[in-house]
C-alpha cells in the first residue's frame, strides 16, 4: 500500500445514457457494483480514499458502506457546481499526490494504475488512441507533454479529427488542485466546471503536464448497457482465467458465469453452462452442466446436471442429481438423485432422498424446518410436511405424506390407500374389446 497517495473517485453523475432509474455506479458487473470494483482496487494502493457522490447519494453510500468501513464520502453541490471540477471542490486529500478516478471505470486494476507512480510531474493524465474517438475529450500533445485538452462538445472541427483522447484518470500534486480548483469557470457549452481546465491553467503557468499512454481495456468507461455487457465479458474472462490458473478445471469456460465473490478450494470441475453467484465456496467438488449455485457452500460433492442450489445451502460429501433444488438446507453425506425440492432442511449422512421428494416448508405465512437423521431411506414421491423430524434409521415408503411432528427411530412410515382394480373397466369405458 502506498500511504503517500490519496485517491478521489468521482461517482456523482446521473449516467443518463444508461437509461435506468438506478445510479450509474450501482450497475453491476460480475455480481458487484461498478463502484465496488474501483474501491476494491484503490484500497490496494491507498489508505486515503474519498468518493464524491450526489445523484442517489444515500443509495450509493449505503451500498458501499455495506462492503467498506473506511471510505470518506464527499457530497458534491451539483446544482451550483456541476461537472468534474465542481466535484473536487469539497475534497480534502491527506497526501501530496492525488489520483483522481472515475466511478464508471470498473475494469481498472491496481497494476494498471502503476504508471501514475513512476512519472514525476505536476500533473499526469491518461490517454489512449482510438480509431473512433466519438464521445471522448481530445488531447493535443507535443511529444509526451500535454498542450491542450478540449471536451468534444467544445472542440473545433480540426480538433475533432484528433484520435488521441482523454482516458479520464489523472494524478495531481495536491498543491496544484488547491491553487486551481477555486479558479475554475463554467464558461463553456455545458456550463460546467471541468477538471481538465486545471490542466490548461497549469500549462499556461509553465507547470509540467505529462501524458501517460494506457490501454483501453482497463480504462474503458461505461456509458450504456452495451458498454456494461462488454465490460462484463472482460471481467468474466479475468475471473475465470484466474481460477483456472489456480487449478480449477472449466469445460467450455466461455459458457460459464462466475461472480466476483465466488471462491474455489482444491481441484474442482465446473462443466459448461453453469452459473455460480454470490459468496459461494466450491471445494474439491464437481459442478455438472447447466447447474445454478447461489450463495452456498459445496464441499467434496457433485452437483447436477441441471441442479439448483439456492442461497444458504451447505452441501458436504453429498450427491445432488439432476432437477434437484435445495434452499437454505444442510446436507451431509446425502444422496438426492433427481427431481426433488429440499427447503429449510437438515439432512444427515447415509440418507437417501427418493425422486419426487418434497419438503413442504411453507404454509402461506411461515416457513418451517424439516430435520432428517442418519441412514434414512425416503421413498419416491414423498411429501414431508414441516415442521417434522425424521429420526435415524427410518424408512419412508414411496408415496407417503408425513404430517406428524416426529417419526421415531427404526420405524417405517407409510400412508397409502389400498389398491383397487376393476376388471375390464378399460373396455367398458371405451366401448370396445
Amino acid at each position: 500500500m502506498k500511504s503517500d497517495i490519496s485517491i478521489v473517485i468521482l461517482a456523482a453523475g446521473k449516467g443518463s445514457r444508461m437509461k435506468s432509474p438506478k445510479a450509474k455506479v450501482l450497475h453491476t458487473i460480475s455480481g458487484k457494483e461498478m463502484l465496488y470494483h474501483i474501491i476494491k482496487e484503490s484500497k490496494k494502493i491507498s489508505d486515503d480514499i474519498s468518493v464524491v457522490v450526489a445523484h442517489q447519494k444515500e443509495a450509493v453510500v449505503a451500498k458501499m458502506q455495506s462492503y467498506f468501513d473506511d471510505i470518506h464520502f464527499v457530497t458534491q453541490d451539483a446544482e451550483n457546481f456541476p461537472g468534474t471540477g465542481g466535484a473536487m471542490k469539497n475534497v480534502a486529500p491527506k497526501n501530496d499526490k492525488v489520483l483522481v478516478l472515475n466511478g464508471d471505470m470498473p475494469l481498472i486494476t491496481a497494476e494498471s494504475l502503476g504508471g501514475f507512480f513512476t512519472l514525476e510531474s505536476d500533473i499526469i493524465m491518461s490517454i489512449f488512441d482510438l480509431e473512433n474517438p466519438d464521445g471522448y475529450g481530445r488531447v493535443i500533445l507535443d511529444e509526451n507533454r500535454v498542450i491542450k485538452i478540449v471536451e468534444q462538445k467544445d472542440a473545433t472541427p480540426s480538433e475533432l479529427k484528433t484520435t488521441t483522447v482523454n482516458a479520464g484518470i489523472y494524478a495531481f500534486k495536491k498543491s496544484v488542485l488547491e491553487k486551481y480548483i477555486p479558479l475554475l469557470s463554467n464558461a463553456n457549452a455545458q456550463n460546467e466546471y471541468y477538471l481538465t481546465d486545471v490542466i490548461s491553467m497549469a500549462r499556461e503557468d509553465g507547470l509540467k503536464v505529462s501524458a501517460l499512454l494506457v490501454d483501453e481495456e482497463h480504462f474503458k468507461g461505461i456509458n450504456s448497457k452495451l458498454d456494461l455487457a462488454r465490460a462484463e465479458e472482460i471481467m468474466q474472462e479475468r475471473i475465470k482465467s484466474a481460477w483456472m490458473n489456480a487449478g480449477v478445471i472449466m469445460q467450455l469456460p466461455q459458457t460459464i458465469y462466475i461472480e466476483e465473490g465466488v471462491t474455489f478450494e482444491g481441484e474442482s470441475i465446473v462443466e459448461n453452462g453453469c452459473r455460480i453467484t454470490g459468496n459461494t465456496l466450491i471445494a474439491s467438488s464437481h459442478i455438472k452442466a447447466h447447474s445454478v449455485i447461489e450463495d452456498s457452500i459445496v464441499k467434496d460433492s457433485d452437483v447436477g446436471p441441471l441442479a439448483h442450489l439456492r442461497p444458504a445451502s451447505h452441501i458436504e460429501g453429498t450427491h445432488i442429481g439432476n432437477f434437484v433444488e435445495v434452499k437454505k438446507s444442510s446436507l451431509k453425506g446425502v444422496k438426492a438423485g433427481h427431481l426433488s425440492y429440499l427447503g429449510d432442511a437438515i439432512i444427515d449422512e447415509g440418507t437417501n432422498i427418493g425422486a419426487g421428494t418434497i419438503t413442504c416448508n411453507y404454509d402461506g405465512v411461515k416457513k418451517y424446518q424439516t430435520i432428517i437423521g442418519k441412514n434414512v431411506f425416503v421413498g419416491s414421491d414423498t411429501q414431508l410436511v414441516a415442521p417434522v423430524t425424521i429420526e435415524d434409521d427410518v424408512m419412508i415408503a414411496a408415496g407417503t405424506t408425513v404430517t406428524s411432528g416426529k417419526v421415531e427411530k427404526g420405524s417405517l412410515a407409510i400412508s397409502r390407500t389400498k389398491l383397487k382394480t376393476i376388471t375390464d373397466y378399460y373396455y367398458r369405458f371405451f366401448g370396445k374389446k
